[in-house]
């Protein structure tokens, strides 16, 4: 199957040979419109916006797609309950508009209904369940408000202690008066999210140009390295938009970021048993935060998270101290049958919340809390016209992402309508009913979507690339040259840290690299 095979969503397809050709002729050519820094969800996100509304587009990563935030969520698409309790009423709505956006429109094959229950255990008090029972309805009625389909999202209901342990049966049975259920929306990958926004983004013209680092920016340009060669030299463009997270306060002056450190674990499926729903441990001493208990369908299970202040120096991809992983043990411990052990966590990573610092400082000058950071975003322009977008979240990436074209659009004066990007199918998406219509295993279909079938047909034409790359986790080497081929992954890493996420169980990495990297080296020499 080459590049441009039919099977691939025409002109989406992202490989070496597209990047080297793309990067010719965009480095010391021609100003495009808008240059975009930054490939997580909000870069790609922008980088689709402005290619859809008709303007030429480049975007850069001094990385891969999903390298740095966009890869280290819970995987929720959250409705904004957590808002309306903090009185952010308009983040709240947004967040509830932006879920049902992906969940009926943009991205059904990503983002699914995830039920999770709130054990009540003689932890949670009766007036902390009614609390609790309260906000699941307020949740309900800002799905409603958003105009979101009861057939997507189910209501919320009170569970019967039978109920609830069968649920969640690793819970601990004694003290379990019930339990209650509620649903938001969850994406099968987040990095798939952004694979799947820069691949339509490329569709429409954009020119997705990994590893490919922003030295300098300035309002018409940036000066730029390609990773892979050192080459260096300039991109033009008549408006740039500065989206890179946590580092956007080290391109353009005066973003100031306080970063927030949210934390997972990662275990093995069968270490807390079957696990049809989610669950919402409450912390002790909060009254509106959870650890998340996040079956994965692939072999294992991630609990998060934390929140938690980040000085110094922001790294490519933060450690997990020993402190986050024994307070998240520590909650779980505190509803389970058997505790989990220290041994028992076979991976762990942190991401870096980008929040905009605006907050005022606490007593005696200390820093807020960063769980009391507003989540809005900010778009802002410097001095010489740099568009920078900060703050945030995964759920709201699309609305970041338009206000920062819109932006970018008014301060040039380009010619470009309105974003169109709430009605803009990503590649792979399609409705559940032609979804379940595929001749492909499920596990593929809530990936790829209606590519699915295509990368099921590599399996079929050659048995060696269906079987699984490592005993345990269900991704295999068709998988892997479809990620060469289509999605932009360059070399190994890129496939087992973004496109599969085998990489998160440092063990299980190990154990698939040099399946992966035959892979990578037999698709060099096929170019």
């Amino acid at each position: 199957m080459s590049p441009h095979s039919p099977e691939a969503v025409p002109g989406s397809s992202l490989s070496a040979a597209r990047r080297t050709r793309e990067l010719a002729g965009t480095v010391g050519g021609p100003p495009v419109d808008v240059l975009v820094v930054g490939l997580g969800a909000t870069g790609a996100g922008a980088a689709l916006d402005a290619a859809a509304r008709g303007l030429t587009v480049a975007a850069i990563d001094a990385h891969d797609l999903a390298f740095g935030t966009s890869r280290w969520s819970s995987k929720l698409i959250h409705g904004g309950l957590r808002y309306l309790a903090s009185g952010q009423l308009d983040v709240a709505h947004e967040s509830a508009v932006e879920r049902g956006v992906l969940m009926e429109r943009t991205a059904p094959h990503l983002v699914h209904a995830q039920p999770f229950v709130l054990p009540l255990t003689p932890l949670v008090s009766r007036p902390q369940a009614a609390l609790a029972w309260a906000g699941f309805r307020a949740g309900d009625t800002l799905r409603l408000a958003a105009r979101t389909a009861r057939a997507t999202l189910p209501a919320p209901r009170r569970l019967s202690a039978v109920e609830t342990r069968h649920l969640a049966p690793a819970l601990r049975a004694q003290g379990v008066r019930g339990g209650l259920l509620s649903w938001d929306g969850r994406l099968s990958d987040d990095a798939r999210l952004v694979t799947a926004l820069a691949r339509t983004a490329a569709a429409r013209g954009a020119r997705i140009l990994s590893r490919v680092r922003a030295l300098e920016l300035t309002g018409t340009g940036a000066r730029v390295r390609d990773e892979l060669t050192g080459e260096e030299g300039e991109i033009r463009a008549r408006a740039v938009v500065n989206a890179t997270g946590v580092w956007a306060g080290h391109l353009v002056d005066g973003i100031r970021i306080r970063p927030s450190r949210g934390t997972h674990l990662v275990l093995r499926a069968d270490r807390l048993g079957p696990l049809p729903a989610g669950l919402h441990i409450p912390i002790p001493g909060e009254t509106n935060r959870f650890v998340l208990v996040l079956p994965q369908g692939d072999g294992r299970v991630y609990v998060g998270l934390t929140d938690e202040p980040v000085d110094g120096p922001v790294p490519d991809v933060p450690e997990v101290p020993e402190t986050d992983i024994g307070f998240l043990l520590d909650v779980l411990g505190s509803v389970l049958d058997e505790p989990v052990g220290r041994g028992d966590v076979v991976g762990a990573f942190a991401g870096l919340r980008p929040l905009l610092d605006t907050a005022p400082d606490g007593p005696a000058g200390a820093p807020p809390r960063t769980s009391d950071i507003s989540r809005r975003h900010a778009v802002l322009t410097s001095a010489d016209g740099v568009v920078t977008v900060v703050g945030g979240k995964l759920t709201t990436y699309r609305r970041m992402a338009e206000d920062a074209v819109d932006a970018a659009v008014a301060a040039r004066s380009l010619t470009a309508g309105p974003s169109p990007t709430a009605r803009l199918p990503l590649v792979g998406a399609a409705s559940p009913r032609t979804l379940g219509t595929l001749r492909a295993p499920r596990r593929l279909v809530r990936r790829y979507g209606t590519e699915a079938a295509a990368v099921h047909a590599l399996a079929l034409r050659d048995p060696a690339l269906a079987a699984p790359l490592l005993p345990g986790h269900p991704a295999t080497g068709a998988e892997v040259l479809w990620a060469l081929r289509h999605e932009g992954a360059l070399d190994a890493s890129d496939v087992l840290d973004r496109r599969t996420r085998i990489g998160v169980v440092p063990e299980d990495r190990a154990a698939a690299l040099d399946a992966v990297q035959a892979l990578v080296e037999g698709a060099r020499v096929t170019r």
